[in-house]
């Protein structure tokens, strides 16, 4: 049954920023990227869908140079924040898995 997990504090997480979080669960580690941009919050498995390697350029550095998409590390693939979709690169076409996410009393919740 999928519960809801809080996440660390983020109130220093700028707009548009990118945080990468590696929640420790009993049975696996789930690696998640939560990103900021106008205002809203988006949560996405941080899995490239074309070869399942995590995305990031440095530790928490997830967006392109214009911070207006998701950058894949090892392929340059672009992603929409808003929906994770892949506009350009080898995964075209696909998109990021979601993480359904909530806010109560000012703390994030992810669902997992």
């Amino acid at each position: 049954m999928p519960e809801w997990l809080p996440l660390p504090d983020i109130d220093d997480l700028p707009d548009p920023g990118s945080y990468g979080i590696a929640m420790e669960l009993p049975d696996r580690t789930v690696e998640i990227i939560l990103l900021r941009k106008g205002g809203h919050l988006f949560a996405y498995c941080n899995r490239c869908p074309h070869t399942g390697v995590n995305l990031e350029w440095q530790p928490h550095r997830f967006l392109d140079l214009t911070n207006r998409y998701i950058q894949c590390a090892t392929h340059g693939a672009l992603f929409r924040v808003e929906d994770g979709y892949c506009l350009k690169g080898p995964c075209a076409g696909q998109s990021l898995s979601s993480i359904p996410l909530r806010i109560e009393s000012g703390k994030v919740f992810v669902e997992i």
